[in-house]
């Protein structure tokens, strides 16, 4: 690694979330649980979908991507938190700071790039539905999952690099939750303008972009819905957007106000809005989309009632 020729740090130590001592036991308690549940919510997701043959459609297909991100994006960032709840020394090596890094942007970036991709399926089942089947069938669904997957490793690769070619000399305190590119770079003892350069243009902008291309998609789709003349048929309409709306307010907008302002944020502040995107929103998906989603619904309650019959 090329940080060994000129990084004196070889640890750093994780501050975690401000809390009061007799917090600790309280706060492991609830982030276990919602550790669980996103485990335990995302797995019956995807099982939902494989076990019924009704769900083999492109928008499952992304839905279980979703799933998949969702876990890993817990993983990454949550045991190490627990694990810092009841540990008196909190530090975490350079080398697994900078794998937490990478897999968190790759995740995080993977996932930003899905949500853009499921908003465009919506926009072709609602407005174009005649080309759905061309444009939007499992093979091309495959296709793109290839393009954002690699896309959100590039876009993480570019981060994970920029930050740990940068010298650490100390001190090695990172006041955070996990290693983050924003906390990183203050502890950074050289310039770091064109790192915050970087961030600006290739994290918030990127997510910025996407965001657009999805209240786009969503404004051609909302003019469709106000052209059905039955409001069963615009409720019906609506419904099958409803879920990935909520779910893209709840991940989108956290992101954007973190990394397009990485000076100007509250540490408090900023950790609270991370703690919401990286760890609820991963918790609280599985819920929104079975929820409101009668197909997955009916598949699950089939899953519990083939369980009982065995």
């Amino acid at each position: 690694m090329e940080h060994l020729n000129h990084s004196s740090v070889t640890e750093f130590v994780l501050v975690g979330l401000p809390h009061p001592e007799k917090m600790k036991i309280p706060l492991f308690i609830l982030f276990s649980f919602i550790y669980m549940c996103t485990l335990l919510g995302n797995v019956l997701l995807i099982v939902a979908v494989i076990e019924s043959s009704d769900l083999h459609k492109p928008m499952y297909f992304f839905l279980v991507n979703l799933s998949f991100l969702d876990i890993w994006l817990s993983t990454v960032t949550l045991p190490k938190m627990l694990t810092n709840f009841v540990q008196n020394v909190t530090t975490i090596s350079f080398q697994e700071c900078t794998s937490q890094l990478y897999f968190f942007h790759f995740f995080a970036s993977t996932e930003c790039f899905l949500y853009t991709v499921m908003a465009y399926d919506r926009f072709l089942a609602i407005c174009r539905p005649l080309h759905y089947p061309i444009f939007m069938n499992l093979t091309v669904c495959r296709k793109l999952a290839v393009v954002f997957w690699f896309s959100g490793s590039l876009h993480s690769m570019i981060h994970t690099t920029l930050t740990f070619r940068l010298p650490f000399c100390g001190p090695n305190r990172i006041d955070y939750f996990f290693c983050d590119v924003i906390p990183m770079l203050k502890l950074a003892c050289t310039d770091t303008t064109v790192n915050k350069a970087v961030i600006i243009t290739n994290i918030g902008a990127v997510a910025l972009i996407c965001f657009l291309m999805i209240l786009i998609s969503y404004a051609f789709i909302v003019s469709k819905i106000l052209k059905i003349k039955s409001l069963e048929g615009r409720h019906k309409t609506f419904s099958t957007c409803a879920s990935h709306m909520i779910s893209v307010f709840f991940y989108y907008g956290p992101p954007v106000f973190i990394y397009l302002s990485p000076n100007s944020m509250d540490y408090v502040m900023e950790e609270s809005i991370a703690v919401f995107y990286t760890l609820v929103t991963p918790m609280l998906n599985p819920i929104i989309y079975s929820l409101r989603n009668s197909d997955v619904k009916a598949s699950l309650r089939r899953m519990k009632c083939d369980k009982l019959d065995k």
